[in-house]
């Protein structure tokens, strides 16, 4: 079985073969490949994300980001430490231009198992978000609905998405300042309705190490045409934010991480996790 130390020697495997056949031969990358995989392993770890799970649905946007989440997978379940089957998924959203053909024939090219599912939920954003209004929240409420329906009847009982580090905090910073409260992207969620887990094991990823990965790996990236083209994005703000705290002070990304997973109700404001009423000399 190939070990965490293993640099490579994918020949033996098609997809694997396939997969990392344009990849460089560095050890630079290798560094970057091991430190990515180890921070998945890390996340799957932490919030118990095999705990019962036995099919997952990874979801593909044709973006970097989930782009590595599928190869880092694979390359996890080739070494023997992901006991789970994976069923890659794209949702045609039905955004103008979008290429149909780029992610079906990169799977079909690794020999990955995949669904392409068609949903015009583009048409159904446009029409209900008013002018000058983003389009995120709806559309990924759709998407969102969409892949749980879509796991339901591929009999997978886990939807995986691509969320890295800096959209967590990102989120976070957003219901901070925009929505008065203190929530984030969880990086394991059931879903309301009780049968199907969302995971999220790029947790503890950096998107600058996705992004260097993704150019590394040679991805044939698909832009995001509908989002990507609004401007003003609190999201961007948010992410300008992030950014410039790290440039000051750097290693702040990873601190405010952790601060996530170290609460303290009892030094917070909310009586319905602390019962400050009680607390008596």
């Amino acid at each position: 079985m190939p070990t965490d130390e293993d640099d490579g020697a994918f020949a033996g495997d098609a997809t694997m073969a396939a997969l990392y056949a344009h990849a460089p031969q560095s050890a630079n990358f290798n560094k970057l490949r091991k430190r990515l995989m180890r921070s998945m392993r890390q996340a799957i770890d932490d919030f118990g994300m095999l705990n019962g799970q036995k099919r997952w649905l990874v979801c593909l946007s044709g973006g970097k980001d989930s782009y590595g989440l599928l190869a880092l997978l694979l390359e996890l379940k080739w070494r023997g430490l992901l006991p789970v089957e994976l069923i890659a998924c794209n949702l045609d959203q039905g955004q103008p231009n979008f290429p149909k053909h780029i992610l079906p024939d990169y799977l079909t090219s690794l020999g990955v198992k995949h669904r392409i599912e068609y949903r015009d939920t583009y048409s159904i954003v446009k029409e209900k978000v008013p002018e000058g209004a983003t389009y995120c929240s709806l559309c990924s409420r759709l998407r969102r609905g969409n892949l749980y329906r879509i796991a339901r009847e591929e009999g997978c009982d886990a939807v995986v998405l691509g969320h890295h580090r800096e959209d967590i905090l990102e989120t976070f910073f957003m219901n901070f300042f925009h929505g008065g409260r203190l929530a984030s992207m969880p990086p394991k969620l059931l879903n309301d309705e009780g049968d199907v887990m969302l995971l999220r094991p790029l947790a503890y990823a950096a998107e600058d190490d996705l992004a260097r990965f993704a150019t590394a790996m040679q991805f044939p990236i698909i832009p995001c045409d509908l989002c990507g083209s609004q401007d003003g994005l609190q999201r961007n703000v948010m992410k300008a934010m992030l950014n410039d705290i790290e440039t000051r002070m750097p290693g702040r990304k990873d601190t405010m991480l952790r601060a996530l997973g170290h609460v303290n109700p009892s030094h917070l404001m909310d009586p319905k996790l602390f019962d400050f009423a009680a607390l008596t000399a």
